[in-house]
């Protein structure tokens, strides 16, 4: 943490955000880790930057490994109220497209970012107009999937509007299916999804 600070005081996100588009794959990895340990502590300087521009084309990348880190820095950066409005206006469908990802860790990573970005009804009603219900049912179907934690909290938070419960009560019993699942968390993310989705106003 106190690196991280470091960085953001000597004024150096921009800079790396910079360096993003012309670096070799490596050292991207390793800018995005950087920036994504800074970006915990503050996310500001990195929005006014446009990092989220320069993050989006790099979940498109060849590399798994780019994809997937991208995808956390995205994750970092909707953890805070500004960053989150961006991720909701830019971001959420190239997030939907990667949660049918051949790498499971590019799934988790994109499936933690949605979550993130779908706090706010802004992030649900794009996530909808994307049509993230079914490849997110798919990982939730998934019993030793990564982003099977994720993707039951992102339902749920779908699930608060009238079209995404309507869509998801046809699906009750993949959620039924995690009640026995061995992690408590995955159980007690399944039994509020459910309240959720059978929820009569």
């Amino acid at each position: 943490p106190i690196g991280a600070v470091g960085i953001l005081h000597a004024g150096l996100i921009p800079l790396l955000v910079l360096k993003l588009k012309t670096e070799s794959d490596g050292i991207q990895e390793l800018i995005l880790d950087t920036l994504s340990n800074c970006l915990r502590v503050e996310a500001s300087e990195a929005l006014a930057t446009g990092a989220i521009t320069v993050l989006k084309e790099k979940l498109t990348q060849s590399s798994a490994a780019i994809r997937s880190k991208a995808a956390l820095v995205l994750l970092e950066i909707g953890t805070h109220p500004e960053g989150k409005r961006v991720v909701c206006e830019e971001v959420i469908p190239v997030l939907v497209s990667l949660l049918e990802d051949t790498d499971p860790e590019v799934q988790a990573s994109a499936t933690g970012a949605l979550m993130f970005a779908t706090i706010k009804p802004q992030g649900r009603f794009s996530a909808l107009g994307a049509e993230a219900i079914p490849p997110l049912l798919k990982l939730v179907a998934e019993e030793t999937g990564k982003a099977r934690l994720s993707a039951i909290k992102t339902l749920t938070m779908l699930a608060e509007l009238p079209e995404g419960r309507k869509t998801l009560l046809n699906h009750t019993d993949t959620f039924q299916q995690c009640l026995n699942d061995p992690c408590e968390a995955v159980k007690k993310a399944a039994k509020i999804a459910i309240s959720v989705i059978k929820w009569k106003p």
